[in-house]
């Protein structure tokens, strides 16, 4: 069994708490607020619903939930070490969703 000291796997991919995620990467205030978005049903981790706010996010995971009145998918591109600037929270992910004003031309 490993302890706190011990080295990750080679073939483990790292993760990070999904609320934590969320938070650094700047789409909510507050991990609470989340926390409650993801207990409530409306995220989707890999297509599939996830209401745990402690469960792992890694890199290459897509991700789809509300935000106001839009329908956010993301690509996770990089796990955060903390909250950053907002230029460093626009690097940890890829916006897959269409662009909306590129429908009206």
């Amino acid at each position: 069994m490993a302890g706190p000291g011990a080295k990750p796997a080679k073939d483990v991919q790292p993760k990070l708490r999904l609320d934590k995620w969320l938070w650094s990467a700047r789409f909510f205030k507050t991990r609470d607020l989340a926390a409650e978005l993801i207990e409530s049903g409306h995220l989707r981790l890999n297509s599939q619903p996830c209401r745990k706010p402690g469960h792992g996010v890694a890199e290459g995971d897509t991700l789809t939930f509300p935000q106001g009145r839009a329908i956010r998918v993301i690509r996770v591109l990089a796990l955060a070490e903390r909250r950053g600037p907002a230029a460093e929270a626009q690097a940890l992910y890829h916006d897959l969703a269409p662009d909306p004003s590129a429908a009206l031309e």
